[in-house]
């Protein structure tokens, strides 16, 4: 089956298959991502606590977890962001497959899991030339937070590296006025 189908129909079945499981299309490929760790949940639920403080309602914006931002690196692309926020009135710009354009994202934030290169590498590349303007990187194995943020020409600039015992800025842009603690994201306590 999986011969004659396309590429979505191959994300499809295997997001059919292998319940609890992210399947994304980067860069013209399948990625499939285990389910989360305890402790990564945890850090989004801080996440989503730290937004809400912020009083990101009536800001115009949403926090979202696990919704899809359709790409433009190819046909079929698409990526589901552990936390985004969005414009207000994403629903919008629904393209497909419960996918959103990228331009009501304001921020996007992974943190990173057994496949975290693609977080660190592919989604870097990617996000940039979707022309997500902010894009957190909370990078477990490496014990940092990376800030990409304002893409042009479809890069980013290097990113602001933030390690243990520092705050992170979150850009005005986004809509909030935040800073949120490293230790707290990548430990999903404190």
């Amino acid at each position: 089956m999986l011969h004659e189908s396309s590429l979505a129909d191959a994300a499809d079945w295997l997001w059919e298959e292998l319940p609890g499981h992210r399947v994304e299309i980067l860069n013209g490929s399948i990625v499939v991502t285990p389910p989360p760790d305890g402790p990564h949940q945890q850090t989004l639920t801080k996440l989503a606590r730290a937004f809400e403080r912020a009083g990101i309602d009536g800001s115009g914006a949403e926090w979202l977890q696990g919704i899809g931002l359709w790409l433009p690196t190819g046909p079929d692309d698409y990526a589901v962001p552990d936390f985004s926020v969005v414009d207000a009135d994403y629903r919008d710009e629904l393209i497909e497959k419960n996918c959103y354009a990228p331009h009501v994202f304001r921020l996007v934030l992974e943190v990173t899991s057994s496949t975290w290169t693609n977080d660190t590498a592919t989604k870097v590349d990617v996000y940039a030339r979707a022309d997500v303007p902010v894009y957190f990187v909370v990078d477990r194995k490496h014990d940092e937070v990376l800030l990409y943020t304002d893409p042009v020409d479809g890069k980013y600039p290097d990113p602001q590296r933030f390690k243990r015992g520092q705050s992170v800025p979150v850009p005005e842009s986004v809509g909030v006025a935040l800073d949120l603690s490293v230790d707290v994201l990548l430990d999903g306590d404190g």
